[in-house]
């Protein structure tokens, strides 16, 4: 039997709203993105509460939660604006933001160079990254355990799940699975996994990636159907948007089907100012919506599939059963 279908979330770095207010804003940002690419599906997800879950692991790495009110008025605004503006694709294609891409593109081919070009916020990630990636009091150990027992949890419940990691996210779901992928005792099923402003893309990343300095199979995750990766114009964390040049040898080993990579204008703004790796606007695009609204539709017919398949085989029995008491 195929029970509610999932949509696992892991949000990326600095510090986010209490889990349920934050689980309700990204929700809400979600629906209204469906509702104006197939009111239908969106009406039909917004029913189930419970296919709508994400991993709050950033307050045991900061100790501290985000006021949403701070969010509020931007995320009400994502959620009524239709979409990008002319005034938002031009500031997200600006000069200034191409400059900054180039400069950091160049910093993560000569590392000794980022120093020079990081910003405060920058420094702040690199920061956090550091200690994730050096599992500092084994804090990225407890962070992939939260991911892994949500997953472990879904597949024995036999309910498909599309896994969505934002930013750093994106690193925490690769390496939960791949640690996964290395567990005989653990059976992975993800039907896709869809990564939203990832920095998979950078070499810096690739190399403190779970598996990085082993060979073949053993270098990459297991367990995932599909892979989309999407990328909005003017994201800077995203600098190589390309993911699929990038692990292509997985389709080659067979470990995944397919791997696309999709373009997007996140229009999100934050006191006016324009945010477009904002896990909020992601959400809330048509982009998104379009791939949610289709895996959805495609896991409901499956189930619808399979309960016309039962109601067959019961109504064979019955009658063989009716046939043979004649008899």
């Amino acid at each position: 039997m195929i029970n509610l279908p999932l949509l696992l979330y892991v949000p990326g770095l600095l510090p986010k709203p209490e889990p349920g207010l934050h689980r309700d804003a990204l929700f809400r940002c979600l629906i209204a993105g469906l509702r104006r690419y197939d009111e239908k599906i969106a009406l039909d997800i917004a029913a189930n509460l419970h296919c709508f879950d994400i991993v709050s692991w950033t307050y045991n790495f900061y100790k501290t939660h985000r006021d949403i009110a701070i969010d509020q008025e931007a995320i009400e605004a994502v959620i009524e604006q239709p979409g990008a503006s002319p005034e938002d694709i031009a500031e997200a294609m600006s000069w200034r933001r191409r400059v900054a891409r180039w400069a950091f593109s160049l910093a993560d081919f000569i590392p000794f160079l980022i120093p020079h070009v990081a910003n405060e916020r920058m420094e702040l990630h690199l920061r956090d990254l550091r200690r994730y990636t050096r599992n500092q009091d084994e804090i990225a150990e407890h962070t992939r355990q939260m991911l892994k027992m949500r997953l472990r949890a879904a597949v024995e419940a036999r309910r498909p799940i599309l896994l969505i990691g934002h930013s750093m996210g994106s690193v925490i779901s690769w390496d939960s699975l791949w640690q996964m992928s290395r567990n005989a005792r653990d059976q992975i099923d993800v039907d896709l996994l869809l990564t939203m402003g990832s920095p998979l893309g950078q070499r810096f990343i690739q190399r403190r990636l779970l598996g990085h300095d082993q060979a073949g199979d053993s270098r990459y995750l297991q367990g995932i159907r599909r892979w989309i990766n999407l990328s909005a114009i003017g994201d800077l964390t995203a600098l190589d948007p390309d993911l699929a040049d990038d692990f292509e040898e997985m389709i080659k080993r067979g470990l995944v089907e397919s791997i696309e990579d999709h373009f997007l204008h996140n229009y999100f703004r934050l006191d006016g100012v324009l945010n477009p790796h904002a896990e909020y606007g992601y959400l809330a695009n048509e982009v998104t919506a379009k791939i949610v609204a289709e895996w959805w539709q495609a896991c409901r017919s499956q189930a619808g599939d399979h309960t016309s398949e039962i109601k067959r085989s019961t109504a064979s029995s019955r009658q063989a059963g009716s046939k043979h008491e004649d008899e």
